[in-house]
């Protein structure tokens, strides 16, 4: 047996493990020459920043390679705040030659970062599409089924609309699926026309008790509708049965009380002698 092996211990068993000794330390030493090259630094950051080069903010060794440091400069050029230039320089082995590797602006904490970029797909917002812009449709995009495979509404197949239109040959290439109404429904449920709107919730009645409400065709028909109260201001869009407001078509303004005759004569005046 190893009398160094310590016989409490068994193989299998949770015991503390020694760290292995790393054959390079984490932290790489500078050299000399790179870290009295700060001159040779500054002259490269100059050549390629001019008068934006500041102060000399350090130098730190780089721990990939031997023989190699970065040094940092502040970078006082407006609007770079929190940034700094990059330079790293190097030598080769026996060489007191310095060379300079590169030279970058980088950002430091707190640095002013322009935002993260976004593919124009995802920057687009509603109410962005305007007079002759075209907004392409994704061919996988989930809101929309081949007319083909059927619009899964159950009202349209119900009624025939969709056999008779591809019996023809003038059905839409594209139409909504089960994903496609469901987000519909819930934009327009929660949006400026669905019950939780300020306007709803101070409303005499609900739309689905208006005169003024058209529900709109398909399995959403008993969900939503169109208004066509023209004083309203919903007038034309879509709203939600349970949304309202005071354009309800049964706030029937209160009847006028019929004039009521004078009690006295206001005809005829009576003359009084004045003594």
């Amino acid at each position: 047996m190893n009398p160094s092996c310590n016989s409490a211990s068994r193989i299998g068993d949770d015991e503390p493990v020694s760290p292995v000794t790393a054959t390079r330390s984490s932290e790489a030493s500078l050299d000399a020459v790179l870290r009295e090259g700060e001159p040779t630094a500054r002259a490269a950051a100059v050549e390629l920043g001019r008068d934006t080069v500041g102060d000399h903010l350090g130098v730190v060794a780089e721990v990939e390679a031997d023989r190699v440091v970065t040094h940092r400069f502040a970078c006082t050029a407006r609007g770079y705040r929190g940034w700094h230039w990059s330079v790293t320089l190097a030598r080769a082995p026996r060489s007191k030659r310095i060379t300079v590797d590169e030279v970058a602006l980088l950002p430091g904490d707190g640095a002013l970062l322009a935002p993260s970029w976004v593919p124009w797909s995802e920057r687009i917002l509603p109410g962005d599409l305007s007079v002759s812009d075209v907004l392409p449709t994704a061919l996988d995009d989930i809101r929309l089924v081949p007319s083909y495979l059927g619009s899964d509404d159950p009202t349209a197949q119900d009624l025939g609309v969709e056999p008779i239109a591809f019996e023809l040959g003038v059905g839409r290439v594209r139409v909504l699926s089960r994903e496609g109404r469901t987000d519909a429904a819930d934009r327009w449920h929660s949006g400026e026309h669905g019950p939780a709107a300020p306007m709803a919730r101070h409303a005499p009645g609900e739309c689905a008790s208006c005169g003024f409400f058209l529900p709109i065709a398909g399995s959403m028909r008993q969900l939503f509708g169109a208004c066509a109260n023209v004083m309203a201001p919903a007038d034309g869009h879509v709203v939600s049965s349970d949304y309202g407001c005071g354009g309800h078509s049964e706030s029937v303004a209160e009847p006028a009380p019929p004039e009521v005759g004078p009690s006295y004569n206001t005809a005829d005046f009576d003359i009084l002698p004045v003594d």
